[in-house]
């Protein structure tokens, strides 16, 4: 890989792991459901340019109604209902532990012992993690934030069913799935006339988080995340998406004064060294005869 995609791959993380911050402003002036339909109708502007992948409607709507209406209506929801950002940017990318359990059961690919004891640390750390719920970390916080992980992890497998990943005019439509959920679930929960009123209210930065979670979050972070894996072996992009939650950590504690204790710290630490078994590859070292 060279410094350059590298480089590449650094930002795609930056991108994602400031979303959470992003997020948790865009939720002053939106409601969840409302902040998800704005992401997504922003991010499905170049469908009006790019042509619908060769996939089936009922394949292209479970896919996108898993990997990004559940994933952050949960998201959205759960940071709402009093999950930190920065502790959300961890959690979230439990995603991938959720993906090796549902691959195993509906794949039927069995997982490696390394994916196993990654499993095994990164729940430790979840169960760690929750044990820290009150004051800042509600328990339907962090219930809704672990949903939207399940959901990422669903939505990977209908990925995998479809051949194809991050592709920028599969993301682009996947998205378009999105925003009539995210309206309707709007309309039920704050009412129908809570979306009129909240863009004749929102503030500039409200506004400007929607756009960068649509624009920048998801085309530009997907077209970047897209070449790179068309470019590398999976294995080599894969893991700097553990430098999402480091990301958003610091952002949020930065921005917000978020603050973890010993115990919390603890169990992020187990969730970030899980992820990194399951995701990471292997070294292998080859034994050398002495002559």
């Amino acid at each position: 890989m060279t410094p350059a995609d590298v480089a590449r791959g650094i930002l795609v993380a930056i991108l994602w792991g400031l979303a959470f911050v992003a997020t948790r402003i865009g939720l002053d002036s939106f409601a969840p459901a409302q902040l998800a339909a704005l992401r997504f109708l922003i991010a499905s502007v170049p469908a009006l340019v790019l042509p619908r992948p060769p996939i089936r409607w009922p394949l292209l709507i479970a896919t996108g109604l898993t990997l990004y209406a559940g994933q952050f209506l949960f998201q959205f929801f759960g940071i709402a209902a009093g999950m930190p950002p920065g502790l959300a940017a961890l959690v979230v990318q439990t995603q991938a532990l959720f993906t090796v359990v549902f691959a195993s059961v509906v794949l039927g690919e069995r997982p490696t012992p390394r994916q196993i004891a990654g499993l095994v640390i990164a729940f430790g750390g979840l169960v760690v993690i929750a044990t820290t719920t009150g004051r800042d970390l509600t328990a339907a916080g962090f219930a809704l934030t672990l949903g939207s992980a399940v959901s990422w992890g669903v939505g990977n497998i209908f990925v995998k069913r479809l051949g194809v990943t991050a592709q920028l005019d599969l993301m682009v439509w996947l998205g378009l799935v999105v925003p009539l959920p995210a309206l309707a679930i709007s309309a039920i929960v704050d009412g129908p006339a809570a979306l009129a009123s909240a863009a004749t209210t929102a503030t500039a930065a409200g506004w400007l988080a929607a756009l960068y979670l649509g624009a920048l979050a998801t085309v530009l972070a997907y077209t970047i995340w897209g070449g790179l894996l068309r470019r590398h072996p999976a294995a080599a992009v894969a893991p700097f998406a553990l430098l999402v939650p480091i990301v958003g950590a610091l952002g949020s504690a930065i921005v917000f004064g978020e603050r973890f204790g010993p115990l919390r710290v603890l169990g992020m630490a187990c969730v970030l060294a899980g992820l990194g078994v399951i995701v990471l590859p292997v070294l292998r070292f080859r034994s050398q005869r002495i002559a």
